[in-house]
């Protein structure tokens, strides 16, 4: 596996295995395991930062429990990587995020140990609440931790756990393993408020006066000190229950203790073993530093969240000259939109880098508003500038917008409030796998009424239309783009405003009319050309928008083509092509023979998008294979119309 020597990793297969060593060998274990995963991730790249602070954490928790027996609930799955080390997949970890190869989140189906899926924040103390009910019912015994943290207290959903588990009593344990971080920022990740709290009193300078005289005045009286010493600890407790995040997790029934040193493994087994044998709700937190223990990863917090393979010495990727991400091509744009128009604002989940509003960030920095990992409240705060006449951009990844699905229909739509949302990561994402596949977006987002729907085919016809979503004005509107570079077609200066729910035909034919929504457009060219060489001449059709939908262009080709074929990187049910049925439907040409061409009804696993794409038959060769296959077909059964 490694140069490295990993003398005791190498012998834990289990978590059993760890339990039988003594607790003092916990360091050298916890040490090698830091270095193991700095190798492994050097070399296939993937969440790096959050797992290297939780490589103490992994390791008492699964000395101090009895795994899998006991139950432990991971928020936020990035943060398992030396979960996955411990618990088996030690020698697999250099197929992790690769096709066929290990989930880069938790998974059920992937080992008894991950006890509950995770690649979206805020679930795992309801998770872990609903396990522990489970197990009163069922009258077992065993032990329930949630662990949250990188940001995921920052949701409105584990609040919401916290007041139930509160009000139930039951006996779980949450973990808050506390490493500052709120927003995915490369500028300037911003802390957790509560925390901002917690380091105000307990740094500010009365408090410390006062602990450091108490301190020095009783060192010198002897029997008597210590007793007063003993007293002002007390005190000292007192003080931080009543001014620390203690007073609201007692407020929400939770017993508090803490903040501890989360990088202490010898400590952190000791705490677990106390507080595992108390009643009710518990929350014990824990300090950790993201990145702990590698240098360029503690320095970069934000960039080296998430990584491509790189020098272990240096910390540094591999540069390539590349086209720019669609990411950037917006963020920019979203910049350019906001200097014309003093009422467009921009808002992010967390993820300004991810999302591209960093550049908004940076220019208009009182334009631009990071609400934490709380997608519901995102789309709520949206709709209330809204109502003020301001014009919300709201930048969401297509996989979390799907956590605030009502907001969108009930706070936004169904009060046509002019909100803006940009949906990053439409289609298959590549790596990250099922749980951050865009591929429902279009189907989600159609059935809402009064809401618009498009997706661009490049970089261009994005910032066009960015710009025509914000010139809108009559009620929500949303847009998609995939994850990854864009095509490195020239952009023009300014924008223009596409005219609603008008497609554009690139290129003609007679055979068959390919209709594709989105980046697939670019893939239908592709596949023309390989069915041109076959002697299949087929029409390329840019749809442009899915809601409304082009009805003259779709009477147009059903009218003198034989064959239509929809394609789009989204489910099938429901999406693009469920829409051009409906519109032959309302046209009345339902007789028009129609090929839906899409993703399957079931999750695509993990892999690069090229990959994946490839597998599910939506590269230029699937395609093109795809619609000469049904061109066939019906050929074979002497269908000509």
């Amino acid at each position: 596996m490694s140069d490295l020597p990993f003398p005791l990793l190498s012998t834990i297969d289990s978590p059993a295995d760890l339990r039988r060593l003594d607790v003092q060998d916990l360091r050298k274990v916890a040490a090698e395991l830091r270095d193991f995963l700095i190798d492994c991730v050097s070399k296939t790249g993937g969440h790096f930062g959050a797992g290297l602070g939780t490589v103490e954490l992994a390791v008492a928790l699964h000395y101090a429990f009895d795994t899998p027996e006991d139950k432990l609930i991971w928020d936020t799955g990035h943060q398992a990587y030396p979960h996955k080390i411990l618990t088996g997949r030690r020698d697999r970890m250099l197929t992790i995020r690769k096709l066929q190869g290990l989930s880069g989140f938790l998974k059920r189906a992937e080992s008894p140990y991950d006890v509950f899926g995770a690649g979206h924040a805020n679930t795992a103390i309801s998770a872990g609440l609903g396990i522990a009910a489970a197990r009163d019912l069922a009258g077992d015994s065993y032990k329930v931790v949630s662990i949250v943290g990188d940001g995921s207290l920052t949701g409105g959903m584990a609040y919401e756990g916290m007041n139930n588990a509160g009000l139930l009593k039951k006996n779980m344990i949450v973990v808050l393993n506390d490493n500052q971080m709120v927003s995915l920022s490369s500028e300037k990740p911003n802390l957790w408020s509560i925390h901002n709290y917690f380091n105000e009193v307990l740094t500010h300078p009365t408090y410390n006066k006062f602990k450091a005289n108490v301190w020095e005045l009783t060192g010198k009286l002897d029997e008597f000190g210590d007793r007063l010493r003993a007293v002002a600890h007390k005190l000292e407790s007192g003080l931080k229950a009543v001014m620390t995040p203690g007073m609201l997790f007692e407020a929400l029934g939770f017993r508090y203790f803490g903040p501890f040193n989360g990088h202490n493994v010898v400590k952190l087994v000791e705490i677990f073993e106390h507080v595992k044998e108390l009643n009710g709700p518990i929350l014990v937190h824990v300090l950790t530093v993201k990145g702990k223990g590698y240098g360029p990863a503690e320095q970069e917090i934000t960039g080296m969240h998430g990584v491509t393979p790189f020098d272990r010495v240096t910390g540094q990727s591999p540069k390539k000259e590349e086209r720019p991400a669609y990411t950037t091509v917006f963020g920019k744009a979203l910049v350019e939109v906001c200097q014309q128009d003093r009422r467009v604002v921009g808002i992010t989940a967390a993820m300004p880098d991810g999302t591209g509003l960093i550049h908004l960030h940076r220019e208009m920095p009182e334009r631009f508003f990071d609400v934490g990992i709380a997608e519901q409240h995102a789309v709520t705060f949206a709709a209330g500038m809204a109502t003020e006449g301001y014009v919300p951009v709201v930048a969401i990844y297509s996989t979390f917008l799907q956590r605030a699905f009502d907001q969108v229909v009930h706070d936004c739509a169904l009060q046509d409030l002019h909100v803006v949302f940009v949906l990053d990561r439409g289609g298959l994402v590549g790596a990250d796998g099922p749980t951050h596949h865009g591929t429902l977006d279009l189907s989600y987002l159609r059935c809402i009424p009064n809401m618009v729907v498009m997706a661009p085919k490049d970089e261009q016809e994005l910032r066009d239309m960015l710009f025509t979503a914000v010139r809108y004005g009559k009620g929500p509107i949303a847009l998609r783009y995939p994850r990854g570079n864009a095509l490195g077609v020239s952009l023009r200066p300014g924008f223009q405003e596409l005219p609603l729910g008008r497609s554009e035909t690139l290129r003609g034919g007679r055979d068959i009319a390919l209709l594709a929504v989105g980046t697939m457009a670019n893939h239908a060219m592709e596949a023309a050309e390989i069915l041109s060489k076959q002697g299949i001449e087929a029409e390329v059709v840019n749809a442009r928008f899915v809601k409304p939908l082009d009805l003259d262009m779709v009477r147009d080709v059903a009218g003198r083509l034989p064959v239509v074929m929809t394609i789009e990187d989204n489910v099938i049910v429901g999406g693009f092509g469920s829409a051009v049925c409906e519109a032959l439907q309302s046209l009345q040409k339902a007789d028009t023979p129609v090929k839906l061409h899409g993703l399957p009804d079931g999750w695509v696993e993990h892999g690069t998008p090229a990959e994946l794409y490839q597998l599910v038959k939506l590269d230029a060769a699937g395609i093109a294979d795809t619609a000469a296959s049904y061109l066939r077909s019906r050929q074979t059964h002497g269908i000509t119309a």
